[in-house]
């Protein structure tokens, strides 16, 4: 399996990653965007099988590189990985088509617990 994290901080990146794994995701590979416009385009490149994506990220935000992402028919599991928790906000997300919103801080018992249900370990 290919998952893909996207996130303009390379730290949070390192932190999502290390979560993934603790949560059992480990063995799978992990490719890394620094913002939406280039998680897009290793999408078009790579077609991870799960996407973790800050929201707010230069070049294009994880909202409009979800957005983009299902105009260009892609039906990816993708899950906000992101400090922006309130219910607006995931009403948001959801609508756009995402799975989840993990908010920050968060544990890889809340990894396990929301990506299970889209994809196996």
């Amino acid at each position: 399996m290919i998952i893909l994290v996207a996130d303009d901080s390379r730290a949070m990146r390192l932190i999502v990653i290390r979560t993934l794994r603790q949560a059992g995701f480990a063995g799978h590979k992990v490719i890394e965007a620094e913002n939406g416009k280039q998680a897009f385009d290793l999408c078009v490149k790579h077609n991870p099988d799960l996407i973790l994506s800050d929201w707010n990220m230069p070049e294009m935000t994880g909202l409009d590189f979800l957005r983009a992402l299902r105009a260009s028919g892609k039906n990816t599991p993708f899950c906000f990985v992101t400090s922006e928790g309130s219910e607006e906000m995931r009403e948001y997300a959801k609508a756009a088509g995402a799975v989840d919103l993990i908010a920050k801080p968060f544990t890889a018992e809340i990894f396990s617990d929301v990506l299970s249900t889209v994809v196996k370990v």
